[in-house]
């Protein structure tokens, strides 16, 4: 099993979601988070321009199994970039165990 992270634009979420569950990734969890990267932002507020370096963005944590892990992989890339900077990463982890809670349940069977 594969644990995928990815920080990406708060903006392609939607995008993103619709696209995992036409795969049939229909659990994961996600938080908003702030972040320091490349991309510089900027803000105007009441006509004066701000330069910031803390960027919003959205942060998914995926669990798949190993079989899965290319199409969930090549799912987010495609829908999550823009081709500019500040698109975001993604991180892959190896899992060694996971149980679902409710039945017994381990391994593989246990995410999906």
């Amino acid at each position: 099993m594969k644990k995928v992270e990815a920080i990406i634009r708060k903006s392609k979420f939607d995008e993103v979601k619709a696209a995992l569950h036409e795969i049939e990734v229909n659990f994961f969890s996600y938080w908003d988070v702030t972040g320091v990267g490349n991309e510089k932002q900027g803000h105007v507020y009441r006509g004066v321009a701000y330069s910031t370096t803390d960027i919003q963005r959205r942060y998914l944590v995926i669990v798949v199994s190993d079989h899965f892990l290319d199409k969930t992989l090549d799912t987010l890339i495609s829908a999550a970039r823009t081709s500019e900077v500040g698109d975001g990463k993604i991180f892959v982890s190896e899992v060694s165990q996971a149980i679902r809670i409710r039945t017994g349940e381990t391994g593989s069977p246990a995410i999906s």
